[in-house]
């Protein structure tokens, strides 16, 4: 039932058809304003003259604070601790159609000041033809409060009187005055309440960075009323969205919305904006929403409204708009996904197989122009079938409702058990332990084929550079993943393509000009020395794939070891007795295969338990860089940290991420990173995102990033915008450290 109007003086007329009837004269007629200014001031009179308190009306205020024991200097966060009766609600700072916001009015000691309101998501409640914006059960308003540092130890009280409108089918206003103590010592405390705060600030709305919001009329000023389209970037699976607005003198934003959005995670929104006196507003300030698995975001914003000519001043809170749909943004992610494809030729995660390819053309040096040309292309042709098999996984993810991520499947425990056995053959088969021909069967013939130069060695070795490409990103590939995946199936798939034709465009190249070809030493005996040395760098791409198994099997991991020691046992046997071998070779695959099988069945099935690992248990931090205390990511913590002035810097990082391990992580561990953190007292947070995350993977897309590394450095001043570092140029720590000394200096001048 709709609110009655408590404002009136005839019980005769205070209907809720008449309600409705007033309000609609009142916004038609433009005068909304005003009366609205004047029924304000009657309410506070109301207030005043009933004396109500919190006890005697439908709803209890209670003053919660942060910290029992707080430092001089600091900031703590108050709460006003608002709990309705059943079916009783409350307003939002802006109530809507109808309503009151709450007011606080503090009575603290000098040396104490408070900060503005800090709001969780209200409610929308919709009742017919009227639309307010509530907070039902209960609600704690949150305040930050700075504390001189020049406070005194000892116990200060601090009050504040709180007003506010209740309503149900009919609305009443109350009051009451609240009070709390707040010690002030050496040593901050938390507080009994401290937890009932933590929990309500993780509902409060959070600035929008990464969202690339953009506002803009979608036609030029017709009468009262005209529409405004509001867009941005939203994680694929968001459906359920919306735009809360605050509250103006002059305009209003009416509360119906339309959902005009195109493709999977960019969000096109249409409201109504109703003009009730002076200009049409340049700038649009709110709330946008948006509903996962029944869990509303909020995300603040205060936008510039593009005119119908497209022109505007860049909006506060949002980001350069790196992603859009416009033509020339896609040729610009295709250029940025060919320059990165190209740079993983000399990423960590590919150079094994750049040496192998080293050997396939010496091998190829003195061969006809067209068999040289030919295996390039095979080459070739292992690199694209692999990134459509991939662009394919994209797909099927996505539509499971799935997010999908940038070496997503180094989160697959069996995956990677499986990467490290083929590697390690590839290994073998370079040390010469095996050698099988393409006639035989295979139980190593993927190791053969890596190492061999003809076709097949061709087309697999295309295959395994993209598998081993994966975990590692590179410059301008960060930004052209992020574009990709959030756009239709035959975008996801000419991206990936594009990536593929950068990886393979360097030996598509030699081999289409195999001229060039001419400084490569000639054949000879030299190339098995080679081809041994060049085991090693394999082998230590297991080692490292090994180690990855840690993270989803703990201490069972040393099981998928003692495999590998029955699989390279298995291989022995299989080169030394059945291939060299002229006597008892079916004794030795009887062994081959009791090898394989034992190894199998015990360490595998029985003690790695390889198809089910350990669940993720919130133990100690991992991944985190050396020399600083860092913890662990949260928005909760961002905020937080952000609230009390303190630069902040997140590493989003994992595990199987090379880039990460190899460049990222030890710039942040040298001594001039560590002492500039230091000097800022910043706050370092890890974002782990080994297992994938939905949360973390939910902010790099935010920030237009399918994956790792990504480092964020937020400003002091808490309304400035993070600054999103680039990826490494070069695989050298000295160089991104000093990238990152730039982005502290600017966050804290």
């Amino acid at each position: 039932m709709k609110p009655q109007c408590y404002w009136q003086t005839s019980r005769a007329t205070n209907t809720p058809a008449n309600c409705r009837k007033r309000f609609k004269l009142l916004l038609s007629s433009g005068i909304y304003i005003y009366v609205q200014r004047t029924l304000t001031a009657l309410i506070a009179g109301l207030i005043w003259l009933s004396g109500f308190t919190s006890d005697a009306a439908h709803t209890h205020a209670t003053l919660v604070l942060s910290a029992a024991v707080a430092k001089p200097g600091e900031t703590i966060t108050a709460g006003v601790h608002l709990q309705m009766d059943p079916d009783w609600h409350t307003y939002w700072k802006n109530p809507g159609g109808s309503g009151k916001a709450t007011e606080i009015k503090w009575q603290l000691p000098p040396g104490i000041t408070a900060g503005e309101i800090q709001w969780p998501l209200p409610e929308k409640l919709l009742d017919e033809d009227l639309t307010t914006y509530v907070h039902r059960d209960e609600v704690v308003l949150l305040v930050p409060l700075k504390l001189a540092p020049d406070l005194k130890p000892g116990p200060l009280d601090l009050k504040a009187k709180v007003s506010w409108l209740e309503c149900k089918t009919q609305c009443l206003p109350g009051s009451t005055n609240v009070a709390a103590k707040l010690e002030i010592g050496d040593v901050t405390q938390d507080s009994a309440d401290a937890s009932l705060i933590e929990t309500w600030e993780k509902k409060l709305p959070r600035p929008a960075e990464g969202l690339n919001v953009r506002a803009s009329w979608e036609k030029s000023a017709s009468g009262t009323e005209r529409p405004v389209i509001l867009e941005w970037i939203a994680p694929p699976s968001i459906k359920d969205v919306d735009f809360f607005p605050y509250a103006s003198d002059n305009f209003e934003v009416q509360p119906a919305i339309e959902n005009r959005s195109e493709a999977p995670g960019q969000i096109r929104l249409r409201k109504l904006v109703k003009k009730i006196e002076g200009d049409w507003p340049d700038r649009i300030s709110g709330v946008l929403i948006q509903k996962f698995d029944g869990e509303s975001q909020g995300f603040i914003v205060d936008l510039a409204v593009n005119s119908t000519d497209g022109t505007t001043a860049p909006a506060s809170s949002s980001l350069p708009v790196v992603m859009t749909t416009a033509a020339q943004s896609l040729w610009r992610m295709l250029l940025y996904a060919f320059i990165g494809g190209l740079i993983l030729n000399i990423m960590p995660c590919v150079l094994p197989v750049i040496a192998l390819k080293i050997l396939g053309f010496v091998g190829q040096a003195r061969e006809a122009p067209g068999s040289v040309r030919k295996l390039g292309l095979l080459y070739t042709t292992g690199v694209f079938v692999s990134f459509l098999a991939l662009a394919a996984l994209v797909i099927a993810v996505k539509a499971a409702g799935q997010r999908a991520g940038w070496g997503m499947q180094f989160s697959n425990p069996q995956f990677i058990v499986g990467l490290t056995v083929l590697v390690m053959l590839v290994a073998l088969n370079l040390f010469g332990v095996f050698e099988v021909t393409l006639s035989r069967r295979v139980m190593g013939a993927a190791g053969n084929l890596a190492s061999q130069h003809g076709a097949a060695g061709a087309f697999f070795n295309g295959v395994l550079a993209t598998v081993l490409a994966t975990p590692c990103t590179a410059p301008f590939l960060g930004a052209a993943l992020g574009f990709a995946f959030i756009q239709p199936a035959a975008i996801i798939v000419l991206m990936f393509l594009t990536i593929g034709a950068g990886l393979a465009a360097p030996y598509v190249v030699l081999s289409w000009h195999p001229a060039w070809l001419k400084w490569l030493p000639k054949p000879g005996a030299w190339m098995e020395k080679f081809k041994i040395v060049m085991g090693f760098p394999m082998l230590a791409t297991a080692v490292w794939l090994f180690s990855l198994t840690t993270t989803f099997y703990g201490e069972r991991s040393w099981w998928l070891g003692i495999f590998l020691v029955f699989v390279g046992a298995a291989a022995w046997v299989f080169g030394a007795f059945w291939q060299r071998g002229s006597t008892r070779r079916g004794l030795a695959v009887v062994i081959l295969l009791l090898l394989l099988a034992t190894g199998y069945l015990w360490t595998l099935e029985g003690k790695l338990h390889w198809r089910t690992p350990m669940r993720a248990a919130a133990g100690a931090l991992q991944h985190a860089p050396d020399g600083y205390p860092w913890q662990r990511w949260s928005v909760e913590a961002v905020n937080k940290a952000r609230a009390k002035g303190r630069p902040v810097i997140v590493d989003f990082t994992a595990k199987w991420c090379l880039t990460c391990n190899i460049t990222v992580k030890p710039a942040l561990e040298r001594k001039g990173v560590v002492e500039k953190l230091k000097q800022l007292d910043a706050v370092a947070l890890v974002a782990d995102y080994t297992l994938e995350p939905p949360e973390i993977g939910d902010e790099l897309a935010r920030f237009g990033r399918a994956g790792v590394p990504l480092v964020l450095v937020y400003p002091r001043d808490p309304g400035q915008p993070p600054l999103v570092l680039p990826e490494p140029l070069s695989p050298s720590p000295a160089h991104y450290s000093g990238v990152i000394l730039d982005a502290l200096t600017k966050a804290a001048p």
